[in-house]
């Protein structure tokens, strides 16, 4: 029998949030046979939405149109919830609830996260790091105990579509012919300000180029001369540098991306952020081979090591409390502590990277290899699916009598 099953998840947010919402819908459509799914988007924080005119963005429009006619007249009563969002936004909706998250970047979840997650059946995260982190946090009550979470993790990673083919990029074209390539958002978490004026001071004498695909918020007008703002202000202090910084502010398409990742001009990708809950940008940059420069830390050494190596440039980092203006009440809590890159190892890694780039190609054509086979959308999709399933004791009563 199908389950009917609500997934309320930031599904049409150009975000991180947005790519694994739209993983888990990809992932579900793939048995259809076992779920009749309702989608409630919610929105996520002040990003932008995704745009897209086909097949999938139709079938999306149409299961949160008619979830929203049955949720006004009262009549969707679920099997299963799924809720894809920050943990201390977990509710009961349904008889069996799923929370669906990237965890966390830092050594500790919000206690707010313990008490909501274990309001569900089960919890699912991309990320040995944000099982870990959940797993070992604990509130010490009044009484001398120790609160922590009981409701069963489990790791399902995600994938983002692959485009068949590179789309190309109507204006792109680096001045230098050595890039660096930066993937993510000009925030504090990205230690995006850091990323550009060491680069910068690295490079000021050398023409070698970095390029910021990049945003504040979205793909606004408002956002790009904001973004612009912010990057004149790192640049102000090196007015002679021979080095270059380009932005690339926008959207663009899954061919367009892969154009970027692919593109000759393009050497490698640097990630220097306090921390990922998965890393999307680097696993795109690691499927298609090009080499990455990035700390050994959270979520995205899921799929950059391998049987205990390392296939990338590692830059140093030591464990600090986080800043000030990055605590978050209810996710990123005062005490908690994220990973610091070291200034002078991220500065050896792109000098190392640029005189040494023939063998990190070797290196990043073996991590793609290894990502393409254990990463592929079908094996993803399969075994979602199957964690889904398993949170419903019913269907686990089922599998079982008929083992017997």
């Amino acid at each position: 029998m199908k389950k009917k099953i609500f997934v309320r998840a930031p599904v049409l947010s150009a975000t991180g949030y947005g790519e694994q919402s739209r993983f888990a819908l990809r992932a579900l459509r793939s048995r259809e046979d076992l779920f009749d799914i309702y989608v409630q988007p919610i929105p996520w924080g002040q990003s932008g939405w995704i745009w897209a005119d086909n097949e999938e963005r139709e079938w999306l429009d149409a299961r949160i149109a008619e979830t929203q006619i049955l949720l006004q007249q009262k009549q969707l009563q679920p099997d299963m919830s799924l809720q894809i969002t920050i943990p201390n936004e977990f509710q009961k909706l349904a008889p069996i609830n799923i929370g669906f998250t990237a965890g966390i970047e830092t050594d500790r979840v919000a206690p707010i996260w313990l008490q909501k997650g274990n309001e569900m059946d089960k919890i699912l995260v991309v990320s040995h790091h944000a099982k870990s982190t959940y797993e070992r946090t604990h509130v010490t009550l009044n009484d001398g105990s120790k609160y922590r979470l009981n409701t069963q993790v489990e790791i399902v990673h995600e994938t983002t579509p692959l485009a068949s083919e590179a789309k190309e990029i109507t204006g792109f074209n680096p001045r230098h012919d050595f890039n660096f390539l930066v993937v993510s958002q000009f925030g504090p978490r990205k230690n995006f300000e850091n990323t550009i004026k060491w680069f910068v001071e690295n490079f000021q004498d050398q023409e070698v180029g970095l390029i910021l695909k990049t945003c504040i918020k979205g793909g606004s007008t408002m956002d790009v001369e904001a973004t612009e703002r912010r990057l004149r202000a790192v640049l102000s202090h090196f007015p002679e540098r021979k080095c270059s910084v380009s932005l690339l502010h926008g959207d663009l398409t899954e061919g367009q991306m892969r154009a970027l990742y692919e593109h000759d001009k393009v050497k490698a990708l640097v990630n220097i952020a306090h921390g990922e809950g998965f890393g999307l940008p680097l696993f795109e940059a690691a499927r298609l081979g090009l080499p990455i420069i990035t700390l050994p830390w959270s979520g995205q050494l899921d799929f950059l090591r391998h049987d205990g190596e390392d296939l990338f440039r590692k830059v140093g980092f030591s464990i600090q409390k986080v800043q000030e203006g990055a605590v978050w009440d209810g996710v990123i809590q005062a005490e908690a502590m994220w990973a610091f890159a070291d200034e002078n190892s991220y500065k050896e890694s792109l000098t190392w990277m640029l005189n040494n780039h023939e063998q990190a190609l070797q290196t990043a054509q073996t991590l793609k290899t290894k990502v393409e086979a254990k990463f592929n959308a079908d094996t993803l999709y399969e075994r979602f699916c199957n964690a889904i399933i398993d949170a419903d004791p019913v269907e686990q009563l089922i599998d079982l009598e008929a083992m017997l």
